[in-house]
This record gives C-alpha cells, structure tokens and sequence, in this order.
C-alpha cells in the first residue's frame, strides 16, 4: 500500500468516524492508518470522500502526477506544501468550484466566481470557504465556530503523554465578531491511540503534530509544522476578506 494512502487515511479517518465524511469505512480506515496494510480498494474508498476527493483528482492532474493518492499531493490537501506555489490558482479555483457548484444545486448557492480569491488546494479552503460555516459564526450558538476548529488542520506541539491521550501546545481558533484569528498558544488533550494503536508512534516532548478534530493525525517535521502554519494564514486572512465584503454588502 502507498505511503500516500496510509497518509489519507490517517486524516480521513477522525471525521469519517464521526460519520461527517466519506463512506463507512471506519475499520478499514483504522487499520489502514496504523498498519499501512488493506486489501480494501483505497481508491475507491477515497473517491468516496466528496470534500477530498476533487481536491486530490484536480491536483493530479495539473501537477502532472499520475495517482491522486500520491503522498505529495495528500499532503499538499492536508497540510500545504511548496508543491502548491508551483500551480496556477487561478485554473484550480475556477475548475474546482464549478465542479462542486453542479452538484451542489440550489442548496449552495455561495459556491460561486466570487470565491476565487480565497480558493487554494487544501482542505483549509474547503473548511473556511465551501462549507457554509464561516457564513453562520454570529449564529447564537458556538457550534460553526466549533466546527471551523475542529474540522481544519491544526498543528500541536507535544507537552507530555498521557497513555492514551497527548498534551499539547496549541492555537484553537477565535471569533471576535468580524475576524477569525488563532487565539494565543494553550493546552489542549487530544487523543493519541485506541487499545494502545494509533497513528503517531511515541510522541516526544517538542515534536509537532498534525490534530483533525479529537485524533493526532500524523508527525510533522518542522518544515511541514511552518508550511500548514503557512497555508492557515492565508486561508484565513483570505477569508476573513470576504467575510468583511459580505457584511459590507449587507449594510
């Protein structure tokens, strides 16, 4: 099995067992993640994934690469990488939310032109700008801003384990009203493994990790760690751009 397909299955796998995203295929997700071993037809397990999947096929093939599973481009998705510098954004976004606005319908409605200065090819502008989130965050509730947080891509710098769980440094999201921005660095507890199997073998105190939702994901080197640090900045300053022109135009 590729090392791109472990790697997809090791960020799939926290929303997919939440039932958010992707077929139900929890178990042999789990399995794919620790172990790098499935007879499952991964392939076909991702194309599953409706968010993942269009990302990863459109990457290929402006890229050149032939499999959308190839680990540079599931880690470009999931976390940014220099990879991303090399393509034309501008095709990227126009091709991406056309296909995602036909299917789509009338059900969101947002998926249009207007996106294109905040569409980059990772999972952090489907997070901030495809799904409607970022449009409900004055809603009464914190549940959009909860989402927003939980569902992107965030780095964690291990403080110490806790048998199953790791303690980490760092920067959850916040919501002052107008602007998203990452709050300043705190500890959180994340869980690490399940009957003693998870993705990230024996943290060590300093080491960077990859969180989606409640799971370390994967350990990051620290050139990584900056490149998903990175594309977050980006992303967000590119969406809280738009969030000031809509509440411009509502006025």
């Amino acid at each position: 099995m590729s090392d791109g397909s472990r790697l997809f299955a090791r960020f799939a796998f926290a929303p997919n067992d939440l039932g958010y995203c992707g077929p139900a295929e929890t178990a042999t997700l789990f399995e794919l993640a620790v172990t790098g071993d499935t007879d499952a037809d991964v392939t076909a397990i991702a194309r599953g994934f409706s968010g993942a999947w269009p990302y990863l096929a459109l990457l290929a093939e402006l890229a050149g690469i032939d499999d959308p599973l190839d680990e540079r481009l599931v880690r470009a998705y999931w976390t940014g990488s220099a990879l991303l510098r090399d393509l034309d954004q501008q095709a990227f976004g126009s091709r991406l939310i056309d296909f995602l606005g036909s299917r789509a319908g009338h059900y969101w409605r947002h998926l249009s032109a207007d996106l294109l200065p905040e569409a980059t090819p990772t999972h952090g502008f489907h997070v901030f700008g495809v799904y409607p989130w970022s449009r409900l965050l004055n809603a009464a509730s914190g549940q959009p801003l909860h989402v927003l947080d939980s569902c992107r891509i965030r780095w964690g710098q291990v403080q110490a384990v806790e048998s199953e769980h790791v303690v980490v440094r760092s920067r959850r999201l916040s919501w002052d009203g107008c602007h998203l921005e990452l709050a300043a660095p705190a500890q959180e507890r994340v869980r690490l493994s399940v009957g003693g199997r998870g993705f990230v073998e024996a943290p060590r105190p300093g080491e960077w990790l990859a969180l989606h939702w409640d799971w370390v994901c994967d350990r990051l080197t620290p050139a990584e760690q900056a490149e998903l640090q990175h594309w977050t900045g980006w992303q967000l300053d590119a969406t809280n751009e738009r969030l000031a022109r809509e509440r411009k135009a509502s006025q």
